[in-house]
């Protein structure tokens, strides 16, 4: 039996190799054009600002890369395909010291080409094309970002055997991001394709650390970027519009299509806020239809392949529900202080349309194995976090942030309104609280260090047969052009 996850993996790869090979060759050009257009001709001396951004008729090459060093307390060993390589929270297979390189600890390593071209239309005004096309990677082994396949290598582990391993949006495709659309500065932004959420732009930009993978509750788990479930934290299929009018209030709007009739699989955002003397605001709706948790087999499970006729290699469990959420998101900039707060409401609820076993999911993966029953009342997140960034000098950027989690009890019969660790569906928190600090030292590079510590309680601790909590300390560097 071919395994269906190797090829596609081979694909993806294949196809990246190209992009970057690509990339590397339009580097060349660009860089031969920055440098003519840099520096005019008989002008020297300090007054004359030199352009070194990778720009060739109107295209630009851009990337990061960072990479760090971690030791959790209470870890699982890493895996060299996650985006974040590491946990970072606590996790049920949280039992052992781990040390080791981590990469996008900061920010997400990516390589991509964007770009903005006039549009000669009589009635265009100052309408452009736009598009855009990342690539995600992980510096310290090379490999493609691939949550889904760290889930497939777990595949029928125990906690006590299995390494890190978490569902994400990010699964192995040959592009993380890739859209077109067109863009106006009087009438806003329109583009078609793959791309984060509304919800996803919102943590990233009021999250204190700005969704970090290594010092972010939210940036970690990836769930309250996509209202309920990581997988919607950025989607395919996305019509995406974001306006911003009088230079104070913006609004936006998602629809995701699911290529077929019916409800499921569908989502769609509305965004609403404004900026003003150093403060800003916005509130935030999103819906996802039949969205998806992808989870590892159990060993009963992976015994059970073989009469199903699908493989170990790319085959994954999955919870199934609508998924609602509510957020309002501010912050606020002093001096050289900016201030956080945030809230967000999220409700699980089953499925209206629920999936049958077997529908492909994200990267190419099967959810071999469905559970479209998880919520028979529904699952209630209320999530806050908190922080400062303070710029002590313009080189040095020192932050600290709290995050919060409360589930609601929502199991049935002798769980019904718990408050225990006796099972997942009783009430429990989870928290974590962070502090790092991040040094420029110049336009294209940085370095940082810090810790996050994380830990749950009660509900929310079932199934942490070992540790209850974890402590991150992380150094590393980021380089970006």
């Amino acid at each position: 039996m071919t395994i269906k996850k190797f090829t596609i993996g081979k694909d993806a790869l294949m196809k990246s190799a190209v992009l970057i090979g690509g990339l590397l060759a339009l580097s060349q050009l660009a860089l031969a054009q920055s440098a003519s257009q840099s520096t005019p001709q008989n002008k020297t001396g300090p007054d004359v600002q030199q352009d070194d951004s990778l720009t060739w008729h109107g295209i630009t090459l851009y990337g990061v890369v960072d990479i760090g060093l971690q030791y959790d307390n209470h870890g699982a060993p890493f895996n060299d395909y996650h985006p974040a390589g590491s946990a970072n929270i606590v996790q049920k297979n949280s039992r052992q010291s781990v040390f080791g390189a981590t990469p996008s600890n900061m920010g997400q390593s990516r390589v991509g080409l964007q770009g903005a071209e006039p549009l000669p239309l009589p009635f265009a005004g100052d309408w452009s094309a736009v598009f855009r096309l990342e690539t995600f990677f992980n510096p310290q082994s090379g490999d493609i970002s691939d949550a889904e396949r760290s889930l497939v290598q777990n595949n029928g582990k125990t906690p006590a055997t299995s390494g890190m391993n978490l569902d994400s949006s990010v699964a192995g495709e040959a592009f993380e991001t890739a859209y077109a659309g067109v863009s106006s500065k009087a009438y806003g932004t329109l583009t078609f394709g793959r791309q984060l959420t509304l919800l996803g732009d919102g943590v990233n930009k009021y999250d204190p650390n700005y969704g970090s993978q290594a010092f972010s509750l939210i940036g970690m788990s990836g769930g309250y970027a996509g209202g309920g479930y990581t997988e919607d934290k950025r989607v395919d299929n996305a019509l995406k519009y974001y306006g911003t009018f009088a230079d104070i209030f913006h609004v936006g709007a998602l629809f995701k299509l699911n290529n077929a009739s019916g409800s499921g699989n569908t989502g769609r955002q509305l965004e609403l806020g404004a900026e003003y003397a150093g403060a800003s605001i916005d509130a935030y709706y999103s819906k996802f239809d039949s969205a998806v948790s992808a989870a590892t087999l159990s060993a009963a499970q992976v015994a059970e392949l073989p009469t199903l006729g699908y493989s170990v290699n790319n085959t994954l469990a999955g919870t199934i529900s609508d998924n609602t959420a509510y957020a309002l998101m501010s912050s606020y900039k002093w001096q050289e202080f900016k201030f956080f707060l945030s809230l967000e409401h999220i409700q699980f609820a089953n499925p209206s349309q629920p999936l049958t076993a077997g529908f492909q999911d994200i990267g190419g993966y099967v959810i071999g194995f469905v559970n479209d029953d998880a919520y028979v009342h529904p699952k209630i997140y209320n999530v806050a976090w908190a922080g400062v960034r303070y710029t002590v000098v313009p080189a040095l950027d020192l932050t600290a942030a709290y995050y919060y989690v409360h589930q609601s009890a929502y199991g049935t019969g002798k769980d019904a309104g718990c408050d225990s660790t006796l099972a997942g569906s009783c009430a429990g928190n989870l928290e974590a609280l962070s502090f790092d600090a991040d040094y420029t030292l110049n336009k294209h590079f940085d370095a940082y260090i810090g810790a996050m510590y994380s830990a749950v309680h009660n509900g929310l601790a079932n199934g942490y047969a070992f540790q209850t909590n974890n402590l991150n300390p992380t150094v590393g560097v980021r380089f970006k052009f």
